[in-house]
This record gives structure tokens, sequence and C-alpha cells, in this order.
């Protein structure tokens, strides 16, 4: 049955509709009472609201213009969880100690001074390392001018040529250095530290103090200056088990080196030649390898194999850290290196991408009293890259949407994580239709105004 509007806006045919209402047998099927009776019940409550805003067509007008009640909106921020913490692979064998500058967000401020031990902290023999210390007590007292510069020019004699042979009986590694030959300092300091030739750091440190005793005295002053007074230097070549040192005053020895691009240049080359020393070879086997930049290797035999190095660490937070590191006491050069490398990887691998949400993923919905319903999603997926276990936070940025249409941008879900931040949209999935007329008619109590 069907009503129909009369040229003057009444109801036509209400009054035979409520006769018919009432006339209806009670033998019918239960649905089609109960909808009967629900269609009976409208119509009631429109006739009340027409009584009380006027005439019919007053009520149709009203009900087809007041504004609709604003849709239901649910929501709820993605939960995420941190990893679980990183373990650091310090070596088991001899000491060691490691700094990390550039990731103070992450680690603390702390870990740029020294960040973790392991072993005994007390002063070892740090071998050839000292070669370090001779290198930079001689460019304080003899500066280059820039990396252009090759300094002074050094001429050996037949002394000079004579240690070779005495450094050679003593089994430590050596370079030419024949007699009427001469070679830049620059290139003197690269032989000392390329190949650890003993017989040029020697040779080096004589020239520039006059004798091994005067450069012995200016090596104190230099590590008194600099605050290393767990350092002790008997000579300028570390062969002596009394060049000893602590990993704590290595890392902050390594850092000064750092700073000098000088000895930044030469412990970084793999290979060179120079002049009559011939072509020397590294004896630094992980430069390149997991971002080592240098410096110094060191032994005296099995369980004294030493090793300062530093490393510009990619773990794909930005710009790579900063690391200076040190092991003394190894028990061979391959077991030291193995345990670097270890190291190292344990930090890049404690940086981890930490899943946030998936494109698509159900944030909450809209419901209307109409049954019209839309989700809320993101638009797209997201993961974090954060160290360890860092506390992972969320917060979002949830806007009353303007058209309700697919794909209408609605806020922000933004998670952070130490130093770092990212965001996803929140949008709307589905459309939110406005009612029907005939819902507008039949649902007065559920319009606004």
């Amino acid at each position: 049955m069907t009503t129909e509007l009369d040229e003057r806006g009444d109801f036509a045919d209400f009054d035979a509709l409520m006769h018919d209402a009432a006339r209806a047998p009670e033998g019918l099927a239960d649905p089609h009472r109960r909808r009967r009776r629900r269609w009976i019940g409208w119509t009631v409550a429109v006739v009340i609201l027409a009584l009380v805003v006027g005439t019919p067509s007053a009520y149709v007008t009203w009900a087809l213009t007041a504004p609709l009640p604003t849709p239901e909106a649910t929501f709820a921020e993605p939960s995420v969880t941190a990893p679980a913490a990183a373990a650091l692979t310090l070596p088991a064998q001899g000491s060691s100690a490691i700094s990390v500058a550039g990731a103070d967000e992450y680690l603390g401020a702390e870990a740029a001074g020294i960040w973790a031990t392991s072993g005994p902290q007390e002063p070892a023999p740090m071998a050839s390392i000292t070669k370090l210390i001779t290198a930079l007590v001689v460019l304080e007292a003899h500066p280059l001018a820039g990396p252009e510069d090759q300094g002074p020019t050094l001429w050996f004699d037949g002394a000079d040529e004579d240690l070779y042979d005495a450094y050679y009986v003593q089994n430590v590694t050596i370079a030419p250095m024949p007699a009427g030959s001469s070679m830049s300092l620059r290139g003197a300091l690269a032989t000392m530290l390329i190949p650890s030739a003993s017989n040029y750091a020697d040779v080096v440190s004589t020239w520039a103090f006059g004798s091994r005793a005067s450069f012995v005295a200016a090596a104190r002053t230099w590590l008194d200056a600099h605050g290393l007074a767990g350092t002790t230097v008997v000579d300028p070549t570390g062969i002596s088990a009394r060049n000893t040192s602590t990993p704590a005053d290595l890392i902050a020895l390594g850092r000064i080196a750092a700073a000098n691009p000088d000895i930044v240049s030469i412990v970084g080359t793999r290979s060179a030649a120079i002049g009559s020393a011939g072509t020397v070879h590294n004896t630094n086997g992980l430069l390149g390898t997991a971002g080592i930049t240098g410096m110094k290797t060191g032994n005296l035999g099995a369980g004294t194999f030493a090793f300062l190095y530093t490393s510009r660490l990619d773990v794909g937070v930005g710009t790579p850290l900063t690391v200076v590191g040190v092991m003394l006491g190894g028990e061979s050069r391959d077991a030291v290196n193995a345990d670097v490398l270890r190291l190292l990887g344990s930090i890049r691998e404690g940086f981890r991408d930490v899943p946030l949400v998936t494109a698509g993923q159900d944030l909450g919905e809209f419901t209307t009293p109409w049954g019209a319903r839309a989700e809320i999603v993101t638009a797209t997926s997201a993961d974090i890259r954060t160290w360890s276990d860092t506390p992972i936070t969320v917060t979002s940025d949830i806007r009353v949407p303007e058209t309700y249409e697919d794909g209408e941008v609605i806020g922000t879900i933004t998670w952070t994580a130490g130093p770092r931040t990212e965001t996803v949209d929140a949008v709307i999935e589905g459309d939110i239709d406005p009612p029907l007329e005939w819902w507008r008619l039949t649902h007065p109590s559920e319009l606004g105004g």
C-alpha cells in the first residue's frame, strides 16, 4: 500500500490507510504482522509530529531537510611492540673497549666515551700501536702543512742502513733503507705505519729529537699533556713488552689520531710504492670491511696481538656511526680480526626495522543510524629503524571527515623511536551515503535540529 500527496500536500488516503490498518486480519503470518505494526507505528509517529509542526507538508519539508546525525566513530591507535634488547658480542679473549659516537639518542651520550669493555682493563703490551704514538709525537714537533706537503727530506747513511740488519735478526718488520738514499718525512712516516717497519720508527724518531732517549722523554711529555697516564713508552717501535697501555687510554689515542688528517690518510692506505722502501702493504687486513678505516696493528707473539681500529659503521640511520675500538692480548691476528668483525656486526644487527602497520590495516569505523558504514584504515605500510629495545611511542591526529568519501584523508598516525619518526595517513575506506528519503520520513526522532 502506498500513500500519495494530493495537490494541497495532504495525505489523501490517510483515513483509508488507518481504516485498513484497523481491519487487518489477525490470521496473518507473524513477519507480515510485525512489518505492518512497525509501519503503523511510524505512521502514527509521523501523524503526531505533523500535528506538532503544523501540517503534513510542513513535516515532509522538515524531515527531508533536517540535519543528519553525525556518524559515530570508533578509533584505536595501532599497537607496536619494541623488539628484544640487542646483545653486543664482546671478545672473549684478551681485553677490549669500544666507543661509539653519532648515536647518542639511541645508545646514550656515554657511548661516545667508553660504551662497553671486556676482559682486564689494566695496562698490557700494545706492541706496534706504539708507532702511532711515535708518529703523533714527531708530527707535533715537525707538522706537515697539508695533504700535499711531503715535509722535510730525511737522508739515510750507513748507520741507518745497519739498523735494517739489527732489526732483521730480531724478527720484526723492516723496510729497505739504503745508505745515500733519501725520503720525505711523509714517506718515512708511511713506511713506519703501513707495513709497520721498526727501523723507520727508530730513524724517524731519532731524526726528530736527536736520540732515542730524547724521543722517549718527548713521548712522556706528550702522553702527560693528553692525559694518557695509563700509557708507557720506552722505545719508538713497540718491540719492547714494556710499551704498555690500557684499553681506555688507547680509545683516547684513537680519537686523537683520528683527528689528525695526515695520520688518517696514511693508516687508511692499503698499499703504496714509497721510494727506496719499495711497495709496502698495510698490516691491517680489515681495511674497508665493516667500515674500518684504520688504524694500527701490533703483536709480540701469541697472546699479545693488538689492534686499535676505527670504523665508519653504516647501521641505516643516516650518517654512519663513528667507532673507535681496541683489542689487546689476542691469541692470533685471525682471532682478533674475527672478534672485531663479530662485535661490529652485533652493533649493526642491533639496529632493526620494526614493522609498524600494513597498508589497509583496520583502525576503526564510522557507523550511522541509517545503516551506512565505512572503515578507517592506514593508507600505506610503515616500519621504523631503531636500536635494540628503544621504546616506540605512537600518537594520532584524527579529524572529522568533510565528505565521508572513499580515500578521504582524515588524519595521521606518527611513531617515534629515538630521533626517528614515521608517519602514515589515516583514510576512509568505503563511502557513507545519505539515507533514502523514506528513512528521513520515518525516523524523525533521529534527525537533528
